[in-house]
Formats: C-alpha cells, structure tokens, sequence
C-alpha cells in the first residue's frame, strides 16, 4: 500500500503526492534500471512497483560503459529520461523485485536483490515527520528513506541531491524538515560548514549510518539538536536495517550479542568481525538469499559494555613491529579531539617495523590546531607504537556521492 504522504523537490520546490508520482510511471514490460540525473527523477519509477514490476535505479554519475554493459547483459533497458537502451540479453520481469547497487568499497558495485517488504524495516506508528533525504538514488540508505515515505503514513519527503548538498539546510528551513538521515561524513561536513544555521531547525529525529560512528559525532549532533533524539544504525544492501541504536552512545550493548528474538537480527563478533543472521537479508545476482551468518566483513571490537563497529576488517588491523593496532580506534581518539573535524587513519609501509600508523586530518575553523600539537597530544593518550608518525592536514573532508569518506 502506498502512503499519501508528499515528496519535495528541493531543487525546484515542486510537491506531488505518491499518487500523483505513479500517475506518470509509464509502462515497464521489461526489468528497468532507470538511470537518474536527480533523486526525484526515479520516483514514478517507484511509486509504479505497485502495480508490479523490476527496477533498478542507479544515479547517471555511477554508470560506466562497463556497468552500463553488465546491466544490459543481465537482462535490463535502460531507461534514461525517454531514451530507452534495451537489454542485450532480453528476459521476463520478475514482478516485486528491487535491485540495488552497493556501494563498491570492496570493488566494482554488486547487485543485490531485495522487495519493498524487505527494504521496508520500520513497523509500527511513527509520529509525523519530514524527512530530509540526500542520499545518492538507488542505494541502500536511499531506499530507506524513500520506503518510509512511500509506506509510512505522516512521513514527506524532502529530496536534495548529493551534489547540492553544500546549503542543504536553506531549503530544509524552507520546507520544515523536521528529521535528517545522513552519514557521519555528511554530518560532520555540516556541522563544519553550517554552525550556527543549524540550530534554527527544529529537529526530532537525526540519523547516522553508512561508516563507523563514534562517540564525538554523537555528542556533537545531541549538543546541536538537545531535542531531537539522535540514532545510529548499521545497515547494509546484504544485511538489511541490522542494528539501531536509540541512547546517544557509540557502538550497542554488548548483551545484545548472540541473542535469538523473533524477527529480528542475530548478532555475533567472531574473530574480531560482526556476524549478522538477517531476516532482512536480500539475494545475490542470481537470485540466491543471502540467508545464514553473514561474515560483514567490518571490525568488531567489545569495550565497557559497549560493542563498538570500527571500519573494514582488511583495513583496520595495523601490525606495528608485531604489536597490534586498532586504525578506527586510533581514529576514533584524534576526532575526540575537540579542535578535530574529522580523521582517517591507515598504515604506510617503514622500515624495520613493517607498518607505521598515519593519518589525515580536517580541523574546524579556526581551530589554529596543527600537526604538531596533535602528534604531542595522541602520543598522551596512545601506546607508543599507536601513535601516527604523519599527519597531513586537509583542508576538507573528502566524501564521494554516496557521502562516505574512505574509512
């Protein structure tokens, strides 16, 4: 059942309900990968699965020759405004069915199957929102906030693409944006950038999710927006909507591990990397579920109660002349730092060690913090061997379309 909830260019400012939007679905014999310049250009598309249907939406920016060849291979048109670019391998519609394109840290994007049941995890009454969406069109987070505001009653949609985020918050006043779904990079760009503006939004609800979180982007987001509640959640295209975590902590509770509760997530930290058995999982390209413990591939590591998601195994494990070290911890101390915006940290090959840990590093404005000062101050806090032996300070937080930095 569609909701008649309203969608808000904020672009152009237009307004239409999901009624209105299926109107100009259009017919789709065929499975579709409906190729976007913007965000609202893929909801007819949308809004159309009611009446059945296979759709892929991908962002134009996202589609190579070599991806645009790979669809076209595996039996989709591609439809790009009124041009339509059918599939080399023609097949029937499998009606219901929702494809996403993950967001290729690991390699080149993967399609990963899902249905509006699947990608809809939110149950029960919600009290009425407007939700700011800004994600990149047809990922993961993308179809979370788009399934809310398609199947939720009282929850519009106001969508802002990645490119025009840099004065996101102009038109969320102007629409009264009430509840913001981000990333971590989105949301400490923002809070860099903005300051001040955004304490004028009267927000209820603000979500994080898409890379580690920690504890300082918490606290920064709660102290901003005292009365809004501030959410975490671990998600992914595989996986589903796994972990949402409500009390403004970094990580969850470590009791929350190896539970076994009706319809919901299975939780578990093997050999240092979360384990997820997902009722929410979706299917692989050949239409296989991804059913049973999935190996996430993200660090996991259980401290003061709490079990806290760090980043990819493959990248967060330095071995510094045969003593372990933890770069999302490393990490996760230099932005605690309260003249620090944001931090990567990663291992550079040295001699006789082996690995030496570095970092790059955005400050706030005007902090006058230097490279120097936050060597001193890490190497206080860190052993010896943890701390960065280079920091490179940047001017800007890097993100990619899909609003992740490299973490």
């Amino acid at each position: 059942m569609i909701a008649d909830n309203l969608v808000v260019d904020a672009r152009t400012g237009r307004r239409a309900t999901w009624g209105e939007l299926g109107r100009h679905a259009g017919p789709r014999p065929a499975p579709t990968a409906r190729v976007v310049e913007h965000s609202v250009d893929a909801l007819p598309a949308v809004a159309g699965l009611k009446d059945g249907g296979e759709l892929l939406v991908v962002a134009a920016g996202r589609l190579d020759e070599a991806l645009r060849a790979e669809l076209r291979g595996a039996g989709f048109d591609l439809a790009a405004g009124d041009d339509v670019q059918e599939a080399t391998s023609p097949r029937v519609a499998e009606d219901g069915r929702v494809w996403l394109l993950t967001s290729g840290s690991t390699g080149r994007p993967k399609r990963v199957g899902h249905t509006l049941a699947s990608l809809s995890t939110v149950t029960g009454e919600l009290a009425p929102r407007t939700w700011l969406c800004p994600y990149s069109p047809g990922t993961y987070a993308w179809w979370q906030v788009i399934t809310l505001g398609l199947g939720v009653p009282g929850q519009d949609l106001v969508l802002v693409d990645p490119a025009d985020l840099d004065d996101w918050v102009t038109p969320a006043l102007e629409h009264g944006v009430t509840a913001v779904s981000g990333t971590p990079t989105f949301w400490r760009r923002t809070l860099m950038r903005h300051g001040a503006e955004l304490r004028k939004l009267a927000l209820e609800q603000v979500t994080l999710g898409g890379e580690p979180v920690d504890q300082a982007v918490l606290s920064q987001l709660s102290e901003v927006f005292p009365d809004a509640r501030v959410s975490w959640i671990y998600a992914s295209s595989e996986v589903g909507a796994s972990i949402v975590v409500h009390d403004g902590r970094a990580g969850f509770p470590a009791e929350w591990l190896d539970r076994d509760l009706p319809g919901r997530p299975r939780l578990s930290v093997v050999d240092g990397e979360l384990v997820i058995t997902s009722p929410h999982h979706g299917t692989d390209a050949s239409g296989a579920e991804m059913a049973g413990a999935v190996r996430t591939g993200d660090a996991a590591r259980v401290e003061d109660g709490r079990v806290l998601v760090t980043g990819r195994l493959d990248r967060d494990e330095l071995n510094v002349g045969g003593s372990k070290v933890s770069a999302g911890a490393v990490r996760d101390l230099l932005q605690s730092h309260p003249a620090i915006a944001w931090a990567a940290v990663r291992g550079r090959k040295a001699p006789l060690v082996g690995t030496m840990v570095v970092a790059d590093v955005v400050a706030g404005q005007d902090s006058g913090v230097t490279a120097d000062d936050l060597t001193r101050w890490a190497a206080e806090r860190l052993p010896e061997y943890a701390v960065p032996r280079r920091i490179k300070m940047l001017d800007e937080i890097p993100a990619k379309e899909t609003l992740k930095s490299d973490v």
